[in-house]
Order: C-alpha cells, then sequence, then structure tokens
C-alpha cells in the first residue's frame, strides 16, 4: 500500500510569488515498482490474519452467548453479585464481538471517492466503544458491590460454584482463541479486554464461592467483584488511550518521530526535511508525509528510492515524499 512520492509542485499560486523552488516530476513509476512485491506480500499475510482473527470472533461470540444465559439463570438462583457482575461483562462480551465481528467484515470494504481511506478506522471506533463500555460496566459493579457491603445477602454458593467452573472453561477457550490477532489488531484486542475481563471474574467468582462456602463470610463475593474491576479497568483505560491517539492521528508509540528524519536525513542527496507527519490510519498500517529538498536534480530519483526503502524498514507502508529543489515556504494565509 505504499504511496509513490508526490515528487512535484507544477504551478505557483499567483499569491504565492515568494516561494523560492521548484519540484521535478515523473519520478512515480520507479518508485512505486520498488514496493510492489513487499506490498503484495504484506497484503496476502494481512488477508490470513483477517481471516483468522474473524474465526476466532465468530466462535468466540458463540461460546459467549451460550455462556451468558447460564450465568444469568445461576446469578438469579445463587443471589450471588460476582456471578451477575461477571454475566454483566458477558453482556457486554457479547456486545463487543458482535460489533467486532460486524467492523471485521466492514472495514474491508472498498474506498471510495469519498472515503479514499476505506472504513478501516471503524476498527479503531469499535475498539473505543469497547473500552468505555467496559470502563462503564465497572463503574456500576463497583456501586452495588458497596451496596453489598453494607447489606450482605445470602449466596447459594454451590450453585455459584458450579456455574463459575463453566463459565472460567469457556472464557479460556475464547481468550485462547482471540489471543494471537490481540496483538495486532486493536479491535480484536478490545474484544479480547471484554473476554479477559470475564475470564478474571470467573476466577474471582470461584474463588468467592469457595470462601463463602468454606467460612460463610458474604463479604467476599463484592469484594472480588471490586478486585476483577480494578484489573480490567486498567487494560480498558489503555485500550481507550490507544483508540483516541489513532484517532487524533497521533505518532504510533514504536515509532520515534526522530529516528524517522534522521533516517531520511541520512539519505545522500537530501539536505533536509521538513513538514514531516507520521500516523496510524488503523492498526498495523502507519503512514507518513514530508518535504524533502533535494537539490541536485540527478540524486531526486535515488535518493526517493532510498527513502520509501529505509521507511519500509521502520514498518510505514504508506510513504508519501514531496522533493524540493530548496525549501518552499508556506504561503501566508489570507487576510
Amino acid at each position: 500500500m505504499t504511496r509513490t512520492a508526490d515528487a512535484g509542485v507544477g504551478a505557483r499560486a499567483p499569491e504565492c510569488a515568494h516561494l523560492r523552488a521548484a519540484a521535478t516530476g515523473g519520478m512515480d513509476a520507479h518508485a512505486h515498482a520498488h514496493h510492489d512485491g513487499h506490498d503484495h506480500a504484506h497484503d496476502h499475510g494481512h488477508d490470513h490474519a483477517h481471516a483468522t482473527s474473524t474465526r476466532a470472533l465468530r466462535w468466540a461470540l458463540v461460546l459467549t452467548a451460550v455462556l451468558l444465559v447460564a450465568e444469568v439463570v445461576g446469578g438469579i438462583v445463587s443471589n450471588s453479585l460476582a456471578l451477575l457482575a461477571d454475566a454483566g461483562h458477558m453482556l457486554t462480551d457479547v456486545g463487543a464481538l458482535g460489533l467486532s465481528l460486524f467492523v471485521a467484515w466492514f472495514s474491508r470494504q472498498p474506498s471510495s471517492p469519498s472515503k479514499t481511506y476505506g472504513y478501516l478506522r471503524w476498527e479503531i471506533l469499535a475498539a473505543f466503544l469497547n473500552g468505555a463500555a467496559l470502563l462503564l460496566i465497572s463503574a456500576l459493579i463497583v456501586w452495588e458491590a458497596i451496596g453489598r457491603f453494607r447489606s450482605p445477602e445470602p449466596l447459594a454458593a454451590g450453585t455459584m460454584l458450579g456455574v463459575a467452573i463453566a463459565g472460567l472453561a469457556v472464557n479460556v477457550a475464547s481468550a485462547w482463541m482471540l489471543h494471537g490477532s490481540a496483538h495486532t489488531s486493536l479491535n480484536v484486542r478490545g474484544a479480547y479486554l471484554h473476554v479477559l475481563g470475564d475470564l478474571l471474574g470467573s476466577v474471582g467468582t470461584v474463588a468467592a464461592a469457595l470462601i463463602v462456602r468454606s467460612t460463610g463470610w458474604l463479604a467476599a463475593d463484592p469484594l472480588v467483584s471490586i478486585l476483577t474491576t480494578v484489573l480490567i479497568v486498567r487494560g480498558a483505560w489503555r485500550l481507550v488511550h490507544e483508540s483516541v491517539d489513532v484517532l487524533l492521528e497521533g505518532v504510533p508509540p514504536h515509532i520515534s518521530l526522530a529516528a524517522v528524519r534522521g533516517r531520511l536525513e541520512s539519505v545522500v542527496g537530501v539536505e533536509s526535511v521538513h513538514d514531516l507527519h507520521v500516523w496510524s490510519v488503523t492498526s498495523g498500517l502507519v503512514a507518513m508525509s514530508a518535504h524533502a529538498v533535494v537539490p541536485e536534480l540527478e540524486r531526486q530519483q535515488p535518493a526517493l528510492e532510498a527513502m520509501h526503502a529505509a521507511m519500509a524498514e521502520l514498518g510505514i507502508r504508506h510513504v508519501t515524499v514531496q522533493l524540493e529543489r530548496q525549501t518552499i515556504e508556506p504561503c501566508a494565509p489570507p487576510v
């Protein structure tokens, strides 16, 4: 998906008479061909990863929906807040997994004249919504747990334990299926965090059931709910933060802007680089645009190819470089 350099500025606007310098043109074909093989291989791998993550999301959704029904019934019968809290997470999981599955399909729709990047950002929006939903559910569970501390209610620990163990098994299976794709997709990571939260909730519910059953200490139920929620909030906040960072087109955390500038300016023939921008379009797709001053005409084509190669080594696939023979000063804003 690497883009060729916007290698020239063909015309000068009358109001920008102070601009000094011309850029060259006609370099697109060679620079684009240089990356065709790499992009084809990358796209093939991306398609395979997409199919794998979609299949994992589908199976996790089915398992979670079945378990949701079991936990709601079990929570009502046993009067367990920990179990109902876990069921609450399960409900958000069903929505999160369904949303992630839909987005995984919808984001693959082709681009259009009005959506030139396609619908890739839907993945980031889904991740943000999943993270926000987790934070909201966590707040509600803490509120309910505080009430249970003040007024403890009797529990059917045996029923609570049986359903919690079944939930733990399903959550382990779902988390295992989603774990691999969670490293490469914010969308899948959002769903994975939901499932991981339920897994922690199931572990906590099993522990609470055992404590209540052996000691009769009813406060174990709301206490476990709060401890589980604290762990979930940490991951949810990180997901929201990363999603917002992508939506605001911040520099990806694994890329150093100084390193990008250094690599570009180290290319033979490049005098300086300005108007440098690096951002993520979606998970795994990093873009870069820059203006590079290359005074000598005969060095521009080799410099362009070298800059594309340097960015590929840094994992930046979508590259746009405007070549200039001297720095083009920006036009003054209209008065």
